[in-house]
């Protein structure tokens, strides 16, 4: 039995045509996946047949990606290698259309999240996120280049952006750290250095705002209730807490004489 032909009722042949689907530039992988189901409808499984199929159904802009191959095919698995190279060099001249599409693009008053999502939209879908990182990096500041490049391999790209945001905030609100940033002599060990010295002073603040304001207070009363003047002690010998409680004071201020205080002293 021949390709394209089916067994029918009391052995009659049916012919089944094959629907080539128009090409999809930009998702290859697809328009093979349903070319290759169409195969399998007309029961065709001829390697030679599939890569004629293929061939004569490429626009010429495409089929001159390919060029070499439908020149020279291959003895043997002509469709799987036009299959193969086909897809690997769309991809390539894709990225490549892309990448010439979002080098005239720039962060400007964005936040690098905000600018990200941006890229994502111009890219379309199908872009690999290590692709758009490489782009979306490398129109940050380069003080936060290198930071972000220290995370690349631990974080996503969404963790990375929102980690560039947070960088962007400190620099930007810190008169210190934006003037070693935009300064033209600035080495970038400088710009880093300076980054992460008011990193570690906002944390630093953060930490003595959040300690406890009431125990240092209280603190600070039982300083200066601790002790009183001499002039009171010669007035009074005996403390207010043992003048009053007497022996069931909790608490006592030197100098004290109450009788039986073994802290008591002048």
């Amino acid at each position: 039995m021949q390709d394209g032909e089916k067994s029918g009722v009391g052995g009659s042949v049916d012919r089944v045509g094959v629907r080539v689907p128009p090409f999809y530039p930009a998702k290859p992988t697809l328009w093979f996946a349903t070319l290759e189901s169409q195969f399998a409808i007309a029961n065709i499984t001829q390697d030679a047949t599939k890569y004629h199929y293929a061939i004569s159904h490429l626009e010429p802009h495409i089929a001159e990606l390919v060029e070499d191959i439908i020149e020279a095919p291959a003895a043997s698995d002509k469709y799987e290698r036009l299959k193969s190279e086909l897809t690997k060099r769309l991809t390539a001249s894709r990225e490549k259309q892309v990448q010439q599409l979002l080098n005239h693009e720039e962060l400007g008053e964005r936040k690098p999240s905000q600018f990200l999502r941006h890229l994502k939209n111009l890219a379309g879908p199908g872009v690999p996120d290590e692709f758009l990182r490489s782009v979306w990096s490398s129109r940050l500041p380069s003080n936060v280049q290198t930071i972000v490049a220290s995370q690349a391999a631990k974080s996503t790209l969404k963790e990375l952006a929102e980690l560039a945001d947070q960088i962007m905030d400190v620099v930007t609100s810190t008169p210190q750290v934006a003037a070693a940033s935009s300064h033209p002599g600035a080495s970038e060990s400088a710009q880093i250095a300076a980054l992460t010295r008011q990193v570690e002073a906002l944390s630093a603040k953060l930490d003595r705002m959040s300690r406890p304001r009431q125990r240092q207070t209280s603190h600070r009363r039982g300083r200066s209730a601790s002790t009183r003047s001499l002039s009171s002690y010669k007035k009074f010998p005996n403390c207010w807490y043992h003048n009053k409680f007497g022996s069931k004071a909790h608490k006592c201020v030197q100098p004290c004489d109450y009788s039986g205080n073994a802290k008591g002293s002048r």
